[in-house]
């Protein structure tokens, strides 16, 4: 059973989600919240599998609380999914960057709400990584850059190569025919990458990608 949290300060979209959610056999809603301060509170209460939470809140704004729940070792499990009205701005970036799986518009449909739920369950990133790298090489292309990604000096030049690739869409059977190794080889490569950057998923290795350097906006794969 997927469990998941739904934190927005709308009630009625609260409301739409749960009773959405509630009639599938495989999901659960554990419980709501109506600001982010309250949605933190509620996944170290009951740790569920997914969060849906809105980006912008009153007391403590989505981006926050991403990054609360996303540096806490308690909720290592706990998949963030960001919801907004405005589809991939900055705030979606930021919050991509503070740890979340991925983002949805909240005027989504619903059976695309509910595979986005189920495959954040799974721990994957919620976006392909194609998709991802699309909408953060255009963003990064016109933000200033971050500064240095923490954790980069201890990664091995093959990580920072698979790393890069990661970056620039590629998937794991990719990665493995560009680099001549095996499929089994680029995956623990690419864990490796995340375990030292601390990035929770491949949607965040992506950002560290660019923020990084290791890729620029806009480069062909």
């Amino acid at each position: 059973m997927i469990r998941v949290l739904i934190v927005d300060d709308q009630a009625l979209i609260r409301a739409g989600f749960r009773a959405l959610l509630a009639a599938e056999d495989d999901i659960e809603v554990i419980a709501d919240a109506s600001d982010g301060l309250q949605g933190v509170e509620l996944a170290l209460t009951h740790r569920p599998d997914v969060v849906l939470l809105d980006v912008q809140m009153p007391v403590l704004d989505g981006i926050e609380a991403t990054r609360r729940i996303a540096s806490d070792p308690r909720l290592a499990d706990v998949h963030v999914v960001i919801l907004t009205n405005y589809g991939f701005d900055e705030y979606v970036f930021n919050a991509l960057r503070a740890g979340a799986s991925g983002f949805l518009v909240k005027d989504t449909e619903p059976a695309d709400l509910l595979a986005a739920v189920r495959v954040a369950a799974r721990g994957d990133a919620l976006l392909s990584p194609a998709i991802t790298r699309k909408l953060i090489s255009e963003f990064v292309a016109r933000t200033p850059h971050q500064g240095p990604v923490i954790g980069l000096d201890e990664l091995t030049k093959r990580e920072r190569e698979v790393m890069a690739l990661v970056g620039k869409g590629l998937t794991n059977d990719e990665i493995a025919t560009r680099m001549v190794i095996s499929p089994t080889t680029a995956k623990t490569h690419v864990s490796r990458a995340m375990t030292k950057l601390q990035a929770r998923d491949r949607a965040q290795l992506v950002v560290f990608a660019y923020e990084s350097g290791l890729v620029q906006p806009n480069t062909p794969s």
